[in-house]
């Protein structure tokens, strides 16, 4: 499975290629951001927890669907 990864990472136009790595990259960064939400209690968010959770899950949630959304469209 990883070879057939970097084989079509390969074939791909310098263009994909970097829509590929921005896409993984906005991943990352909405996932780390909910857990952060979620688990750092030091957060200067005036927020209740409460609704701190409910934030956090929706940004993982989003970026969960950014995902899909980025792979399935090809």
């Amino acid at each position: 499975m990883g070879s057939k990864f970097i084989d079509n990472f390969q074939k791909k136009s310098l263009k994909e290629r970097f829509l590929l790595v921005i896409g993984i990259l906005f991943f990352l960064i909405y996932l780390t951001l909910g857990l952060i939400i979620i688990f750092w209690k030091s957060l200067p968010l005036t927020l209740p927890h409460t609704y701190r959770i409910a934030f956090g899950i929706l940004l993982i949630v989003y970026s969960f669907l950014r995902f899909l959304r980025f792979f399935t469209k090809e």
